[in-house]
Formats: C-alpha cells, sequence, structure tokens
C-alpha cells in the first residue's frame, strides 16, 4: 500500500510540475527590469526544482536506492540554505560551515536523505512561534556519523520520543504525520543508520540524531 501510493502520487505529481515548469520559462523570457521580480522567478524556479525532487523521492519508495558517497558537511548546508530562505526572519540556523571542517563522508541517496533532513526542519520551524535557533552538530564516532538536529520550540514530552516515528502520529492540525514514519523508514532501512528523538522537554526545545556508518574513504568513487 505504501509503495504503491507513492508511486501514483509520483505520477499525479508529474503533469502540474510539467506545467510550472513551462510558465516559469515563459516568465524568463520577458524582460522584467524590478531585481525583486527577477528574484521571485529564481525562487518559484528552485521549488518547482524541489518539487521535481520530491516527486523522485515518491517513485524510489520501495526500491534499492543508490548510495553514493557525499559529504555530509555540504549536504547538510545544502539543506539549510533552502530553507532558510523560506524560514521567518527571526529564526537563526547555525550549521557547521563547509570550509571549516575537513570532508566526512557518508553512503547516501542525496535525494531521500534531503527529505528526512527538509522534515525535520519543517517540525522545528512548526515548533516555534516565528523566531528561535535551529542548530546542527556532526561528530564523528568509531565508524559512524552522529547528526543532531535542535531546536528551542515547543519540545518534544518524553512519553512521544518514540510514538512520534509511528504512523498517523501528529500534533498539527493539517497533516497525516506520515513525515518521521517516512524518515524512520528511509535512515533506518535504505540507510542502514538509526533516527531517534536524543532529548525533548516541553517548552525546551527537542533534538532529533541521526547515526549513519560512516564511508570508507578508500572506496569513495573519484
Amino acid at each position: 500500500m505504501w509503495v504503491g501510493m507513492a508511486k501514483e502520487t509520483a505520477h499525479q505529481l508529474g503533469t502540474p510540475i510539467s506545467g510550472l515548469v513551462a510558465w516559469i520559462d515563459l516568465l524568463k523570457t520577458r524582460d522584467f527590469k524590478d531585481p525583486e521580480v527577477v528574484d521571485i522567478i529564481t525562487e518559484l524556479e528552485k521549488d518547482v526544482n524541489r518539487l521535481e525532487l520530491v516527486a523522485d523521492r515518491f517513485s524510489k519508495i520501495g526500491s534499492a536506492p543508490q548510495l553514493l558517497p557525499v559529504n555530509i558537511y555540504e549536504q547538510l548546508d545544502a539543506c539549510r540554505t533552502y530553507m532558510q530562505r523560506r524560514a521567518p526572519r527571526k529564526v537563526s540556523f547555525e550549521f557547521p560551515s563547509v570550509t571549516e571542517f575537513k570532508p566526512i563522508y557518508v553512503g547516501l541517496n542525496a535525494h531521500l536523505f534531503d527529505w528526512v533532513i527538509e522534515n525535520l526542519l519543517r517540525n522545528a520551524l512548526d515548533a516555534m512561534d516565528g523566531k528561535g535557533i535551529i542548530s546542527a552538530h556532526i561528530s564523528v564516532d568509531s565508524n559512524q556519523v552522529h547528526i543532531d538536529i535542535s531546536d528551542n520550540g515547543k519540545g518534544i514530552p518524553p512519553s512521544n520520543h518514540k510514538t512520534v516515528f509511528q504512523p498517523g502520529f501528529t500534533t498539527k492540525k493539517r497533516g497525516w504525520g506520515l513525515g518521521l514514519s517516512l524518515a524512520k523508514r528511509i535512515i533506518e532501512d535504505y540507510h542502514e543508520g538509526k533516527i531517534f528523538v536524543k532529548y525533548g522537554e516541553e517548552n525546551k526545545g527537542s533534538t532529533f540524531s541521526i547515526i549513519l556508518p560512516l564511508y570508507v574513504e578508500k572506496n569513495i568513487i573519484s
């Protein structure tokens, strides 16, 4: 049922996405002088590209994804860049700088991994009242990479630390409560990792932790 629903969703998204691509291409042919309008068109194009990625992610559910060596700092920062542009201005993102740290390689399907991080960042934004801090921390322990995503929003009571990953669980007025369930499947079934609530207290924020196997450097594809 999960696989069928995901693939049908990807199929249904195809037509409207193609239409949006065509409209944006038309807008790009117009000679707009206002820099703000040009910037809006650029951001619209990024959002439509993101929709294409979402459709691609859904189409891959149920299929064994190809994992390639990716610098986790670069991948995490790409997610941060996209989400920060769409977050309230009073929300700060404190993520490690790509240029300040030696690359750490993890075997990833980048599209699916981005889905997980974006879901965590959206949940963090939803837990805030338009202001706060979202931070990320990366560390290496033996042959594993630890990625912590934290926020100082409404927090998750300890009683919900495990149930948040169950299909249908949600505290939002809208939504089906499938985001974290899919995130768990992507990390644990497709990437042989772990995802869990590392910390959460009501009105004190929360931290989600992702643990992934470290990609052995000698096997990195040049």
